[in-house]
């Protein structure tokens, strides 16, 4: 009797144990993503067409020396 409730105890130390490590485990893969976040955010692209555009209309309407 003793030998099934050590069995049992074991079998319920090694459910929650590993339930706590799959939690950890998912929350440190939450908070990688969170913290990787910002690096790829700030990768925005410049419109160069834009300041082209702004540089021949400045030229186009400039007085002429």
């Amino acid at each position: 009797m003793i030998a099934m409730l050590h069995f049992a105890t074991l079998v319920v130390a090694t459910i929650f144990a590993a339930t706590a490590a799959v939690l950890l485990h998912w929350l440190f893969l939450r908070a990688t993503f969170h913290l990787m976040r910002p690096a790829t955010a700030r990768q925005i692209a410049t419109r160069t067409d834009l300041v082209r555009g702004t540089v021949q209309l400045t030229r186009a309407f400039a007085p002429h020396r």
